[in-house]
């Protein structure tokens, strides 16, 4: 092993220092300080289901490093539940814990100065927040995902949690009972585990595996069967030995593994989030990655998976079917995967995937055929436009209507927004406009799976336009348009937007306007002044303070 790492350096540099003696206070032994030293950052809680299983995977990877001749010391960080969160003021939070999470992460293994780290996380936010870290850093490193829920069932149908969002749509619109809503919300989520579709945990989880920074197979597994704590302790002896490599994340984290990233989260179809955080990750690991880039990659890679939120598939019959190495090996075999680059087992991509076969079993359909996909083209379009110079994302697929010119609906919160859904305020053909729910505006971006589900379940899913300047959840789906930049908060021509203007979405055209002559909009924009910030203390005033436009990942360094 090279003795350049910095804990090898600290702790044979003091043999009979008080260093030591604290260290034998946590149960280092004579022998162990010739061990690299490694982390465990456990993100376990009770808060969520995402994290519940985690300290048990923490443990199996514990007892897998002190196998392998490692020292491993196990820390905590955090999660919030966006869940539970969702269309409250904590939703305020979650985007904020994924700086919180990157940077209690990246303090403790460089206070402790570790020689490696294995990041164990559950939550949306946990996995790009480790991977921001891990990037900065830039010791050995692996992801250990919490694993995905197994899916609810109620009248045959397979549920998860954003069955429950959208029966309260269905409820408001008298379309089911009060005790069949509450069936569905009793048998949504069943135990442990990330939301089941292809929602922000599970596309983060695939685009990490894609990216060669967790196990091959892993990102799909079940959070409570056994194949997952044994991969847990399997990643525990592939970081050892990726330590005695000095295999570093950034020779792993490559322009090219990004582009891996973005193919596979198009492929499997994932959530528009993943824009955010791969950006975000990209910018700590000092790779030129730009949301452009996404829109390029789009254009050439097909949907190969039908999976919810808007196809018919959970992930761990994705899993069943092949898992995200199937989905790798079809894009690898047609051109659409950088199979040179090396991962974290310390094998190439293709080494990885010489044994998965070049396409998927014929007696499943979650994986479609390379010559019937669901859709020809990418699901993630990266739509500009005068109300969205710097760019806004949205899902194109799954749609009914392509394209939707009415009149704005224009509110200053998503509480606002969603009370009129449920009033039944809204009609089909316009066009819903939430602002001040930006980065900074918000702040936090928060996520408007409330109002959106609530469209869904009233029907109206396929009539009616909505674009924000805050995020969507993975499980959204519809003519939406998130992530609008610049943002209301710093004046971004969607602060200007009045009610009853003209808004066309185009999806095929990748559009976003506001149909009102120019004059008028800088006639509006010099009469324009920015809202006194919401918070003036605390974490959210600091991130307000500090965090960057969405276009860039929303990052605070």
């Amino acid at each position: 092993m090279q003795e350049n790492r910095r804990s090898r350096t600290t702790t044979q540099g003091v043999q009979r220092s008080p260093n030591r003696a604290m260290l034998r206070a946590v149960g280092f032994t004579d022998r162990d300080f010739d061990k690299p030293i490694v982390g465990v950052a456990n993100a376990y809680s009770t808060i969520t289901p995402c994290n519940l299983s985690l300290n048990d995977l923490a443990k199996r990877a514990e007892a897998a490093l002190k196998g392998a001749g490692a020292m491993p010391q196990v820390f905590g960080t955090i999660t919030v539940s966006d869940g539970i969160a969702m269309g409250t003021e904590g939703m305020k939070y979650s985007l904020v814990s994924r700086e919180v999470i990157a940077d209690s992460i990246e303090t403790a293994c460089g206070a402790q100065a570790m020689d490696g780290v294995v990041a164990i996380g559950g939550c949306d936010k946990n996995m790009p927040g480790a991977m921001i870290a891990i990037a900065r850093m830039n010791i050995p490193a692996i992801f250990v995902y919490g694993g995905t829920i197994k899916p609810g069932n109620y009248n045959g149908r397979d549920l998860t949690i954003v069955s429950a969002f959208e029966a309260v749509g269905e409820f408001s619109a008298h379309k089911i009972g009060e005790q069949e809503l509450l069936e569905i919300e009793r048998r949504a989520c069943p135990g442990a585990g990330s939301c089941g579709g292809m929602y922000t945990a599970n596309t983060m989880s695939s685009a990490i595996e894609a990216m060669g920074m967790s196990l091959p197979y892993s990102s799909t597994m079940a959070a409570v069967d056994k194949e997952k704590s044994d991969s847990a302790a399997r990643s525990g002896e592939v970081l050892v030995e990726a330590i005695r490599r000095d295999l570093l994340p950034r020779r792993i984290m490559t322009r090219n593994a990004f582009e891996n990233a973005i193919a596979v989260v198009m492929a499997v179809g994932g959530s528009t989030n993943a824009v955010l955080h791969l950006l975000a990750i990209a910018h700590a690991a000092q790779v030129p990655l730009t949301i452009d880039d996404f829109e390029t990659i789009r254009q050439r890679v097909p949907v190969l998976c039908d999976l919810k939120p808007s196809g018919r598939y959970v992930t761990t019959e994705l899993h069943r079917a092949g898992g995200i190495p199937q989905v790798m090996k079809m894009l690898l075999t047609h051109g659409l995967l950088h199979g040179g680059e090396i991962t974290i087992t310390g094998k190439t991509v293709a080494d990885n995937l010489s044994e998965v076969p070049d396409a998927p079993r014929k007696d499943q359909d979650v994986i479609r055929q390379w010559e019937s996909p669901v859709y020809r083209q990418g699901h993630l379009a990266i739509m500009k436009g005068n109300l969205a110079a710097e760019g806004a994302v949205a899902k194109i697929t799954g749609i009914q209507s392509h394209q939707v010119t009415g009149p704005a609906r224009v509110f200053e919160c998503e509480e606002d927004c969603l009370a009129a859904i449920l009033a039944g305020k809204i009609k089909a053909g316009d066009v819903i406009v939430i602002r001040y729910e930006g980065p900074k505006g918000g702040p936090g971006m928060r996520e408007m799976l409330s109002p959106t589900s609530a469209l869904i379940g009233a029907g109206l899913g396929g009539s009616v336009g909505l674009i924000t300047d805050g995020r969507f959840s993975g499980g959204t789906y519809g003519l939406v348009v998130g992530h609008v930049a610049p943002e209301a908060q710093v004046g971004g021509t969607i602060a200007l937007v009045y009610e009853n203007d003209s808004i066309t979405i185009d999806a095929d055209k990748r559009m976003l306007t506001l149909n009102v002559d120019n004059t008028e909009i800088a006639r509006r924009r010099s009469a324009w002044k920015p809202p006194a910030p919401r918070y003036t203390r605390g974490v959210l005033a600091k991130y307000a303070a500090q965090v960057s436009s969405s276009s860039v990942g929303a990052v605070t360094d």
